[in-house]
Order: structure tokens, then sequence, then C-alpha cells
């Protein structure tokens, strides 16, 4: 890499730390150490983990949103949705120079501007509810600030891309889960979603949403990515994608590796919605089907697509690191981010633009959720609504 080119771009992140939309190292740890930061010190260089604090300082991470999910699979994933909570509050506590709690846009900023990881929480799935208000109110009073309505799997009340399409989006109670989100300033995340899920969502929101680590689907055909048109109506709404590194999603002869990976997956019984399955699935298939490998530089594609499509205000960076088994050439953990930014520098764009997509942009979106949960709460207080009640 040239040294220079590097340079200029840790440069332009020690101005505006990046704020990265999604990061499962809080499950990695509990697969790898049980949540022991003693077995497993990200304090030091851990070449198992695409995260540990020298790469974070290396990539000039401000802010993450720390994914606390779970498997829906899981015989209580509200329980172990807690567990995740609990793993990064104690983490925060351990490493208090390096990272902060933050529960808003301006307690982001404060902490990164203190020259620390600005941390907040994430729920990836509506399964982590369990169908309670009562229990996202909960969520939320411990730090999560979005909630993605489904993971891999279809839940009671909304549909995910990469199942079986079952109710069409958002049933009545899904739509009061987006209603109580708004009133209490939690971001409605819409990756993993049907884009029927998408268009409800959009509809029914009243803050702008969030895709906390999706890509193009103008660039590569995944049903996890965003469709031309949720993007423009994303600009409209005011959200922000986060585009995404996960090779799948960034680049077509990966995805259609998967493709094929899955098919023999399901033949062979594996149910591919189970990540820790068909990532198991995709070792074994890789070695009589080489895996086609990613670039740093589709992943710059798909950036200025979003751009392209929505606006340079509705695009930001979410990588997914430790929560995918492969990554793209040159974005190989969490260190990498300047070499993105480099790509783009070369690209043509300008510090104002790159301040845009590296955090202006969630930042502000934050903002308006807070803004729009303060006008809503001098209306009406928290729902009662059961999911028995709406659905029957």
């Amino acid at each position: 890499m040239n040294t220079e080119r590097t340079q200029r771009a840790r440069d332009l992140l020690d101005s505006y730390p990046l704020i990265d939309g999604h990061n499962d190292l809080a499950w990695a740890m509990r697969l790898q150490a049980g949540y022991d930061f003693d077995r497993l010190d990200i304090a030091v260089r851990q070449p198992s983990l695409h995260t540990d604090i020298p790469k974070l300082r290396q990539g000039g991470v401000g802010g993450q949103f720390w994914s606390v999910y779970v498997p829906a699979h899981l015989p209580d994933p509200l329980t172990a949705t807690l567990e995740q909570i609990d793993a990064v509050h104690a983490m925060v506590d351990r490493y208090p120079d390096v990272f902060g709690l933050a529960m808003t846009a301006g307690e982001l900023r404060a902490v990164a501007a203190d020259g620390r990881v600005a941390s907040l929480l994430g729920a990836e799935g509506g399964h982590s509810i369990d169908c309670s208000l009562g229990a996202l109110r909960a969520l939320f009073a411990l730090g999560v600030r979005y909630l993605t309505l489904t993971h891999n799997d279809n839940i009671p009340w909304a549909d995910s891309a990469t199942d079986v399409p079952a109710v069409g989006g958002l049933t009545p109670f899904g739509e009061e889960v987006v209603h109580e989100m708004n009133r209490l300033g939690m971001l409605v995340d819409c990756s993993h979603v049907a884009p029927d899920t998408m268009h409800a969502a959009l509809r029914v929101s009243e803050s702008p949403i969030l895709f906390s680590h999706s890509s193009a689907r103008a660039l590569c055909d995944h049903p996890r990515n965003v469709p031309d048109d949720v993007l423009e109506s994303l600009a409209a709404t005011g959200g922000v994608c986060m585009v995404t590194f996960v090779p799948k999603f960034v680049d077509q002869a990966c995805a259609d590796w998967h493709s094929e990976a899955d098919e023999a997956a399901r033949g062979a019984g594996v149910d591919t919605r189970n990540l820790q399955a068909s990532d198991a699935f995709d070792v074994t298939w890789a070695e009589g089907h080489p895996r086609p490998v990613a670039r740093l530089e589709r992943v710059a594609d798909h950036i200025e697509h979003v751009r392209e499509a929505a606006g340079l205000e509705h695009v930001g960076i979410g990588g997914d690191y430790d929560g995918t088994t492969a990554l793209p050439a040159g974005l190989e953990d969490v260190s990498c981010y300047p070499a993105l930014v480099a790509e783009l520098m070369d690209r043509g764009w300008s510090e104002p633009e790159l301040a845009a997509l590296l955090g202006g942009n969630v930042i502000r979106v934050l903002r308006a959720a807070e803004e729009t949960a303060r006008a809503i709460q001098e209306r009406r207080g928290p729902s009662l609504k059961t999911i028995a009640e709406l659905d029957g």
C-alpha cells in the first residue's frame, strides 16, 4: 500500500473518526471465550478476531454500533440478548480509556472527541424482543439504539429477506413496534428485511430509518441488499444505508458461489438460515469449489452507487466485522478502514463528502430520531398493545 496515500487517509480519519454501523465482536466473544476478556484480551492483537483495540486504533474508529445479535433458533433469545448487552457493558467498563458508552448523538460526539470509541448497541433481529413492547423498552433502557426488524428468519410480525414471505411486510403489531421505536428514539434498522418490510417501515416510521449493514442490489443481486427504489425512498425520508463489506453482498461472483453452496447445503439437510451451520458447510464446500475473492474496490463501488441513488447525505459504512467468515481483499479487519478512505479519495471524494460518509450522516439520523421521540412523547405514552390484541 502507498504510504503517502494511506497517511492522507489516516490524517482525515483523525479529524473525522469513522462511526461504523455493525460489528459482531460480542457474538465472537461468546463463541470463542464465553465473554471472558481474561481469556481473550482485546487490548492485544487477537488473530482469531477481526476486532481488537490495536486494530480499532489503527483503523481510525471513533464510534461503533456493537451488535447484540443472537440466533433466532436459541431456546430463549431474549435472555441471550441480555447476555450480549451485558458483555458489551463489561467490555466498556474493562477498557474505559478506550471505550465510552453513548446513548445519544451528543454523547457519541463527546466520547469520540475524547479519543475513545463511542459505543452504541444494536439488537439484530426482532426475535430479541419476544413479541413484547415491554421488552423493547427494557432493551432501550439498557442502551440499545437500533433494532434490526428481522434476522435471517421471518418473525410473527415481519418478513425477512432470506425467508419465504409470510405476512406481506409488517403486521399491525409490527407497525406498532415501529411506532414504539419512534416514541423511544430507537432507530428502525431494515438490514435483513424483505423489500415489502422495507417499504412498510418507510411508510410507517415517523423517523428516518437505517440500514446498518447492507449494500446495493443493483450491483450485487442478493436479497440482503437494498433495491434502488428503496434507496430513493430512503433519501426522501432522510435515512441512511451503511454499506457492508460481506463478499456475497458486494461481489456477484461471491453471491453466486454462496447460492450454489446454499443449494448444496439444503440438499444435505442444512438449514442455511442458521449461520453457524451454513458457515461450517461452506468450509467443506470450498475444498472442492474455490471461493471467489471480493476486493476493496467493489465495496467502494457500492458506496458510490448508494450515493448516486440516494444522495451523499444517505450513505454510511457498516462493515460487519466478526460477523462474517470472509472479507474482501484489502479489508481483512478493522484496521483497514484507511485503505477504503484512500480509495475514495483517489476517486475524487472531498473532505466534506468523506466527513458525511464516515459519521456525519448517521449522527444526523440519530439526532432526528431523538427529536422525533421528544415530540411523540408529548403526545402519547408507552404502548401497552400486544401481538394477540393486534394480530389475533
